[in-house]
């Protein structure tokens, strides 16, 4: 899942969680932490406003982040500040969610200075794979288009990309400056895409607000947005074209021509804090590199069995790569594809009160992704709502030919329910938690959870054939396969095609696909493994609790268990897991919550 803006997730050693004690907190402590947990989330929505946006604080529509080398330094300086006075509260005296939720915003801190630690910027603000060509159109498509200020505020944003861009450039260049540079093979590709987008300014998704201004708006003050976004949209091209002209001109001849993270200054040390950074778990790339190869051994022999049981006759690569060609198990058209999501979805969700006491109500639709750097992007993604916005399945309806109806089920269950939408639905309902653990994002924990998730589908009446099986089992193994991958360029020194060998050999997935999937890896160093290492914590901790509780357990106060809190780091996660199984042990414990509903939620 991609959030967009979402919140960057950094090492650095959390505080730990001692059991909550009984009495309640002296007046004054809870209310410093929660005055203090406000503010800096007002300081966070006004210094990126383009999360601010994202989670439907519309106040900062007109403003981009500040990409500066200052304001990196400025950000550095802010989480000191927050850090100092947090240790300023007696944790001691705080209690139950409080007392997380000090442990969460102090870790949070850390984190952010421990990366500063090694680089004081950005050392990789965009490349082919992500950034502003990518996630500019997917901003505008979250901001309001009502009246003639949410226009105004648009039009602005547009107007402040030349400054966002001249940040971006400040920092590539301080990149090539301290021998921080983006390898070549993830930036070979950036200047075409710029210039799609720059050639497209004026009648591509950018423009398209202005091509349907609503009539409630007074007729000359239509005119005069028609005109002004017309400006501000040259504006954005020019500076779109500056970038352009720079990586092409400049940046690209000094690009690594080294993949690994490795090759960076202090490069071994700077993995292995990525590593924790997306695990939050202590395993070194080595455990993660064995790791993954037992899960890929393990998974391709259930996959193999799989394949069998679908009545094909033949050798196991000749079944892979009928699956992945056969025009009988694609869409035949993207009308095809979304309906068939939104039937999966809706299969889900009216069993979902067999593994799930708390079902959110908040609602989600399934649309088409944007067509701007679709073909990067995998076959759906996940796009939290608002009180304003629906939160959607982002299904990518571009390349029909490779996008197998065989794992449809599975993404649905991954980026709708009862993955990602109800685990960040579930988040938004907890009532009073802070807005920063409301709207929190950690790697192993959310990715973990819709991996998770997928597994689910057999007892929530999908994977009824054997195809859908194997579309679950392929991707599983491709989470696995990350593993080995990830940890193979970044810190044994692989080659891109030793990768895309690796993958083509151990994975269903097509080649091109493959290619996408290393040079994701090579451009983000450890996010890959978050998948199945959070996967792989959960399914032990209901083993645990299986174990533990044997006729007393229920897996629906389980998975709420598992929620309960909203996101957190794997540890703080294993320990709550833990006290949950002692209170389920104890003879007051409660029965398990009935549902809230049994209903589907309403979908568009």
């Amino acid at each position: 899942m991609r959030r967009l803006f979402a919140t960057l997730i950094l090492l650095g050693p959390l505080v730990a969680l001692a059991a909550d004690v009984a009495t309640p907190a002296p007046a004054g402590a809870a209310e410093q932490a929660q005055a203090l947990f406000e503010r800096d989330w007002q300081w966070r929505l006004k210094h990126q406003p383009e999360f601010a946006t994202s989670v439907g604080d519309h106040r900062y529509d007109a403003l981009l982040t500040d990409t500066s080398l200052a304001a990196h330094t400025a950000t550095a300086d802010h989480a000191r500040r927050m850090l100092d006075l947090a240790r300023q509260i007696d944790r001691a005296q705080l209690t139950g969610q409080d007392r997380l939720s000090w442990d969460l915003f102090t870790g949070d801190q850390e984190r952010l200075l421990a990366r500063a630690a090694f680089v004081a910027f950005d050392p990789q603000p965009i490349s082919a794979q992500d950034g502003l060509q990518i996630r500019f159109p997917q901003l505008v498509a979250q901001m309001p288009f009502f009246t003639e200020d949410d226009y105004r505020n648009y039009i602005a944003r547009l107007n402040a990309l030349p400054r966002h861009v001249d940040g971006i450039i400040e920092q590539m260049r301080e990149g090539m400056r301290t021998g921080w540079t983006a390898p070549k093979a993830i930036m070979a590709g950036l200047p075409a895409q710029l210039r799609a987008m720059r050639e497209h300014m004026q009648d591509g998704a950018l423009a398209a607000p202005f091509q349907r201004l609503p009539a409630t708006i007074d007729e000359e003050a239509r005119k005069q947005l028609a005109l002004d976004g017309a400006a501000a949209l040259r504006t954005a091209a020019g500076a779109l074209q500056k970038l352009e002209d720079f990586v092409r001109t400049d940046y690209l001849p000094a690009a690594r021509t080294t993949i690994g993270a490795t090759n960076l200054p202090g490069g071994a040390a700077w993995y292995a804090y990525l590593v924790q950074a997306a695990t939050t778990t202590a395993l070194t790339p080595a455990e993660i590199h064995a790791l993954g190869e037992r899960e890929v051994a393990r998974i391709r022999a259930e996959m193999e069995a799989t394949a069998v049981r679908t009545g094909f006759k033949g050798s196991y690569p000749q079944f892979v790569a009928f699956a992945r060609s056969d025009p009988r198990l694609f869409p035949t058209s993207a009308d095809a594809l979304l309906e068939r999501y939104r039937r999966t979805i809706a299969r889900v969700y009216a069993q979902l009160p067999l593994l799930f006491g708390v079902i959110p109500q908040e609602e989600l639709a399934v649309k088409p992704v944007q067509q701007e750097g679709a073909d990067t992007q995998g076959g759906a993604y996940y796009e939290a709502g608002t009180p304003a916005r629906t939160a959607a399945l982002v299904v990518n309806t571009s390349r029909l030919d490779t996008r197998p109806l065989w794992e449809v089920e599975t993404l649905a269950l991954h980026e709708g329910v009862p993955g990602h939408h109800l685990q960040v639905a579930r988040a938004h309902a907890i009532e009073g938690l802070p807005a920063f653990r409301r709207h929190a994002w950690y790697p192993a924990f959310g990715e973990g959870w819709a991996l998770y998730a997928e597994g689910l589908g057999p007892e929530l009446g999908l994977m009824r054939d054997p195809f859908s099986q194997f579309g679950r089992l392929a991707d599983e193994q491709l989470r696995a396969a990350r593993l080995v991958v990830d940890t193979g360029i970044h810190a044994l020194n692989w080659s891109r095609q030793q990768a895309v060998d690796y993958l083509g050999a151990n994975t269903a997935n097509p080649r091109a696909d493959n290619e996408v999937e290393v040079d994701r890896m090579i451009a983000r160093p450890g996010q890959a493994l978050a998948y199945k290492i959070g996967q792989l914590r959960i399914v032990a901790l209901l083993a645990r609790a299986q174990a533990a509780l044997g006729a007393r357990f229920d897996v629906r106060a389980f998975h709420d268990a598992v929620l309960e809190n909203g996101a957190l780091p794997l540890d703080l996660l294993e320990r709550r897991i833990d006290r949950w199984i002692a209170t389920q042990n104890t003879p007051s414990a409660p029965a398990p919550a009935a549902p809230v509903s049994s209903e589907p939620a309403l979908f568009h």
